[in-house]
């Protein structure tokens, strides 16, 4: 008869969720005084006929009775934990398991308001691990000797992509922001799988969403959109290089179709030139233009430039004729409203004098109306 002294398992894969420790079952067995050693991330559980026993954290124990109580009560012993016995032991491994791959199978069908009814499909990456080993042993209890991550990950997957596909149908999120809100869907995914995940053992770390994928008709449709929003945006430029190619081929092209297609051009660069004039013209003789004042010569109100009398004080802005009144200038030899003569001549004397005058300053003459 083999008797253990030392059960352990030194877990050399990566992907191991559960191994059953493996001994002779006709020839070993587990004695009193026996060593369990129990690795960081690992957590030991004893079974009798398949009904989860005993659990042992990480750590180093002596079995005894007080250890294993309740493979002692299954086995009933009546001398106690005496004899050696024989027991199911399998090492659970409790640390995070990353970077299992999700996908919907189907597209997602959800209501968009930008173009009514559309096919998604979501894929991105999960992380779990084992939180309750005995509850997960006990819902996963059989006979393989390993579980290895892809033996329970189908079917963790169907799980997540099920609640994926019902949070993106309710999130309600506009296709062409689906990528702005990844995060927020993975944390949702993660908050309502938690729950459902926690009644078998199991801890839902992390969700992620690496991305929306559309139809490929949706995806043309999309860019040809984004194409022309921007032709939209810079027609002018495009008009411009558009005419600069045109001259180039028919410059290239001396015969008549060149010159008419030249011809044609040309009216169309002169068109875009004279609407460009036509804008300053219109922008220069509107009436918001500001218009130029002076300040009566008389009472210092500002008034129009050009305008005879001062509408406040009602006096002449300017020189004035002595016939009608107009405003003149201060060099002005005529009048330029009745054509009056702004110099007279002394008859006697000859001297120049001012219009209006009535007698001459120099020899006293009077000078005729």
């Amino acid at each position: 008869m083999g008797l253990l002294k030392v059960i352990e398992w030194k877990d050399s894969s990566s992907n191991t969720i559960v191994y059953k420790y493996e001994y002779n079952i006709k020839r070993d067995f587990i004695s009193r005084g026996s060593k369990v050693i129990v690795r960081d991330s690992q957590v030991c559980i004893f079974a009798d006929k398949g009904r989860m026993a005993d659990v042992f954290e990480p750590g180093t124990y002596t079995l005894d009775t007080d250890n294993i109580p309740l493979i002692t009560k299954l086995l009933s012993w009546k001398y106690g934990f005496e004899s050696p016995f024989k027991s199911d032991v399998y090492f659970v491994n409790t640390k995070m398991f990353t970077n299992n791959k999700w996908g919907t199978t189907n597209p997602i069908i959800i209501r968009d308001k930008d173009f009514g009814a559309v096919r998604v499909r979501a894929y991105g990456t999960y992380t779990f691990k084992v939180q309750d080993a005995y509850l997960f042993m006990k819902e996963l209890s059989g006979t393989n000797s390993t579980y290895k991550t892809e033996d329970i990950t189908d079917w963790l997957r169907s799980i997540v992509v099920t609640n994926i596909s019902d949070a993106v149908g309710e999130s309600k999120i506009p296709v062409l922001d689906m990528a702005a809100n990844l995060v927020e869907l993975g944390t949702y995914v993660q908050t309502v799988l938690s729950s459902h995940l926690k009644d078998i053992g199991i801890e839902l770390a992390k969700v992620n969403f690496e991305n929306f994928s559309m139809p490929e008709e949706l995806e043309k449709a999309l860019d040809e959109q984004t194409r022309l929003g921007m032709m939209r945006k810079n027609i002018d430029i495009y008009t411009q290089l558009a005419q600069a190619e045109a001259l180039k081929e028919a410059a290239k092209n001396p015969g008549a179709a060149g010159t008419m297609m030249g011809a044609g051009i040309g009216l169309g660069v002169g068109a875009n030139l004279g609407k460009a004039f036509g804008s300053m013209t219109q922008e220069m003789a509107s009436p918001k233009a500001a218009e130029a004042t002076m300040p009566c010569p008389s009472c210092g109100k500002m008034i129009k430039v050009g305008v005879k009398f001062c509408p406040e004080c009602g006096k002449p802005t300017g020189k004035s004729c002595p016939k009608c009144g107009a405003a003149v200038s201060e060099n002005a030899r005529f009048c330029p409203e009745c054509g009056t003569s702004l110099k007279l001549t002394c008859p006697k004397c000859e001297k120049e004098l001012e219009a209006g005058t009535k007698f001459c300053p120099e020899c006293g003459s009077k000078i005729a109306e």
